[in-house]
């Protein structure tokens, strides 16, 4: 057992914003790439708006993947420096960084036909074809996007958060100026449309991925490290330990974000100006997540570094503070969204454009249904973070797929089609599985000695 005495609750909160105020602005950045995309075509009307939901959602769906992997890496990684074990944390990040790599390249081949699989999925020809001329650039951004995840989570485990956030703004700066040009043709670039949205994420997520390298190689906080010394070497045992915990927790990032996918796909069924409307609602609940999701981040971070010390009171204060903090920025967030919720609908439309009246009036009571579900989605995430820092993985895999595919998928549905709520219906269903989740989360992570998930000898 520790030696060092336990932190209290509020040492630990202090310490969770420490480490958590510079990962939020990094998902913020992260997400306002995502959304200076929406917005921009946006301008371009109603169907591209569509079309880029569309496309970033079968993107997203991928993407999620490697943040489970690196997801993983981050409790490996905190618990061996709890251990002061310098060779652990250089034999996860090297792991990790492998299978990230390998992961972006077999994901090429589904987006490559991101056409086919929307028409399958009963999107309408027009709008699978806009989202296919975007996703033929932007698919190569994988690639460094899932090297960047896996820098990272290195920089995350040893607390170099403000690094995080800096290479990150970086991305959406170049971002942000590469779509103005490319996509309307200013700074003397051509106007490339949907294309040109896909050419700056993948410029942007390129850039972005060689100043993380650098960074990490030279970096007085991981050069003792050896990253990147003779990192072509294989070390099964250590990637083994990265897949058994990073599979899991990429299926249940999956089941989450599949079923805001599918809610995509089921609204792309009802109309185009519903599916707008979808996209806009989505992109400002998304912005509000990034918040507990950087908290549960520095959750697991927190919770791994208290297994390592063997301590179980900052075990259970570690988790415990990351559920206040996501708790009381869901209650500012849903009394926001609930407010004025116009004033970020705008935000996203062109004021010229001849649908805007419809696409406001259907996004509207869909980001009523995002206030109403703040609490349920950011104590669902505190809590998985929480667990994924002690290294459990496989049961809140089974809790995520079966609230959010049993429990949230089927109600989506049947509110939506057969009682006749359409979109509305779609985002009760989302909230359902969220609150399922939350509670069952949460449950097991108070439970945790019980349940033997805290196994000190």
């Amino acid at each position: 057992m520790s030696t060092a005495p336990a932190k209290s609750l509020m040492d630990h909160i202090r310490l969770t914003l420490v480490l958590g105020g510079p990962l939020i602005g990094a998902q913020l950045a992260q997400m306002l790439i995502n959304v200076t995309d929406t917005i921009m075509l946006g301008r371009l009307g109603t169907a591209e708006l569509a079309a880029g939901t569309l496309a970033f959602q079968t993107f997203f769906v991928l993407l999620i993947f490697g943040l489970g992997i690196g997801a993983a890496m981050i409790p490996l990684m905190a618990g061996a420096l709890g251990r002061n074990d310098p060779r652990g944390v250089r034999r996860s990040a090297r792991m990790g960084l492998w299978a990230l790599f390998t992961l972006s390249l077999f994901f090429q081949l589904p987006l490559f036909f991101t056409f086919d699989i929307l028409v399958a999925l009963g999107q309408r020809p027009e709008l699978a074809e806009l989202a296919q001329s975007y996703m033929r650039f932007a698919q190569w951004s994988l690639i460094p996007a899932f090297v960047i995840i896996g820098l990272r989570s290195i920089q995350t485990a040893v607390e170099q958060a403000t690094a995080v956030l800096l290479t990150t703004l970086f991305a959406f700066v170049v971002n942000l100026v590469l779509n103005y040009a490319l996509i309307f043709g200013n700074l003397g670039a051509p106007r490339l449309e949907m294309p040109g949205a896909g050419i700056a994420t993948v410029i942007a997520n390129l850039l972005a991925a060689l100043l993380v390298i650098v960074y990490v190689a030279r970096s007085k906080t991981t050069r003792p490290y050896e990253l990147f010394a003779r990192i072509w070497r294989s070390d099964w045992q250590a990637l083994r330990a990265v897949l058994y915990l990073g599979i899991p927790i990429g299926l249940t990032i999956f089941a989450e974000a599949g079923l805001f996918t599918a809610a995509s796909l089921m609204i792309g069924w009802i109309g185009t100006v519903e599916l707008a409307a979808h996209g806009i609602a989505l992109q400002i609940a998304s912005i509000t997540f990034m918040v507990p999701l950087a908290l549960s981040q520095a959750s697991s971070v927190r919770v791994g570094n208290a297994v390592g010390r063997l301590s179980r009171l900052d075990v259970g204060r570690a988790g415990y503070a990351v559920l206040v903090l996501a708790g009381a920025f869901a209650f500012v967030s849903a009394i926001t969204l609930f407010l004025v919720p116009k004033f970020f609908i705008y935000l996203f439309i062109d004021p010229r454009s001849a649908d805007i009246n419809k696409v406001v009036a259907a996004a509207v009571p869909l980001l009523w249904m995002a206030a109403a579900f703040q609490l349920f989605d950011s104590i669902q995430v505190a809590a998985g973070g929480a667990l994924r820092g002690l290294s459990d993985t496989k049961i809140p895999m089974v809790i995520a797929t079966f609230s959010y595919w049993g429990v949230g998928m089927v109600t989506a549905y049947v509110i939506a089609f057969y009682f006749g709520l359409g979109a509305v219906g779609v985002w009760v269903g989302l909230a359902s599985g969220l609150a399922v989740a939350s509670v069952a989360l949460t449950w097991r992570f108070a439970r945790r000695e019980q349940l033997g998930l805290v196994n000190f000898s």
